[in-house]
């Protein structure tokens, strides 16, 4: 009887833990991993579509802000159109997107309303506090400039 009450209360941790530690987010390389991972660095989160040109434009300057920043900031870049599969695979290498790719909505991660248009990018301090939100194409220079305005 205590054994059966022992065993019980074991699976009912493990069940828990389990059900706790579902991740909140997932990357089209595969990870996934709970919303408290960006903490510590900027976070920059853009939504893009394959029909609009001034994404494509911006992929480059997101990529160089991404490669000279990877110790204080990271970048991540949405499908719009809610892409999956070999389709958002297919897109991803066709227009050279070469930031780590979210498949899970920002929106519902983070809390914020679908963009007006695109592209939008979405500011996060290290803490996660959501600052800027930026309608039209980026560049590097510009993301530096909002972050160093506010690390200041």
């Amino acid at each position: 009887m205590i054994k059966n009450i022992k065993i019980s209360f074991i699976f009912s941790v493990l069940v828990l833990l389990c059900a706790c530690s579902k991740p909140d987010y997932e990357l089209f390389e595969g990870s996934k991993g709970n919303k408290s991972d960006f903490l510590g660095k900027w976070l920059v989160v853009n939504y893009w579509a394959d029909w609009c040109p001034p994404c494509i434009k911006e992929m480059p300057e997101l990529e160089s802000f991404f490669n000279q920043n990877k110790d204080k900031a990271l970048v991540l870049a949405y499908n719009f159109d809610r892409l999956e599969g070999d389709e958002l695979k297919d897109q991803i290498k066709r227009f050279k997107v070469n930031v780590p790719s979210l498949m899970t909505d920002p929106g519902l991660l983070f809390g914020w309303e679908t963009p007006p248009s695109l592209p939008a990018t979405y500011i996060l301090t290290p803490e996660g506090k959501l600052v800027e939100t930026l309608i039209g194409p980026q560049t590097r220079n510009s993301l530096e400039e909002i972050i160093s305005k506010y690390e200041s």
